[in-house]
């Protein structure tokens, strides 16, 4: 019920200082079983975008350990179903919560497949957390204000979700074909950018 609360108002005020989201192909998200929703990260509007854009699809969230620093932040953060994970050292302990999620099939796992805003490249994790928990992974993404200030002049908001990707059932998959399921999520990013915007490149930010 908070997280439905908070998209819903979270929705209202991007509607109020941007306009209305253009969503596309929202019927890709299945119903019939949890799945993975994987996107590129661009910036921090990515996860508030995809999460209005899918609802009133549930998602719990990868978020980087030391946001829970703060006891205010962790436990919003921990109301809106994410949990902490370490980007340095993620160990297989990162997989463990979010194939636990999975198997219940209460929520969806929402994962930004880039790690962070600085890179263009899968990261790992995505693959193998889908063969896990056996589930299928949707590609995503988000095009529009990267920026608050690109917000509040009314750059237009979308986001696009892409075909399911099924991994083989019975199969046990070693590295190099998780790599390639890998390698399909990048190309299903690059392909749903150009079906939005054939001109569309995304500057990687450089790290100061």
């Amino acid at each position: 019920m908070f997280y439905n609360n908070v998209v819903r108002i979270v929705r209202a005020l991007i509607f109020i200082l941007n306009g209305k989201i253009t969503v596309q192909n929202k019927e890709k998200l299945p119903v019939d079983q949890p799945y993975i929703l994987a996107a590129p990260h661009r910036s921090w509007l990515d996860p508030v975008y995809i999460a209005i854009a899918a609802f009133p699809h549930v998602y719990s969230t990868m978020a980087k350990q030391e946001l829970f620093g703060s006891k205010i932040i962790g436990w919003l953060l921990r109301k809106l179903h994410a949990f902490p994970v370490n980007r340095e050292k993620p160990g297989p302990s990162a997989l463990k919560q979010p194939v636990t999620i999975l198997k219940e099939g209460k929520r969806n796992v929402l994962i930004f497949s880039t790690g962070s805003r600085y890179d263009s490249g899968i990261k790992g994790g995505t693959s193998a957390m889908a063969r896990l928990a056996k589930v299928p992974i949707v590609p995503v993404v988000f095009q529009g204000p990267f920026t608050f200030g690109r917000l509040l002049k009314r750059e237009k908001g979308i986001v696009r979700f892409g075909d399911p990707i099924e991994l083989p059932k019975g199969v046990r998959l070693n590295k190099e074909e998780l790599a390639e399921i890998d390698r399909k999520l990048l190309e299903s990013f690059d392909q749903l950018d150009k079906e939005i915007n054939p001109d569309f490149v995304y500057e990687y930010q450089k790290k100061s």
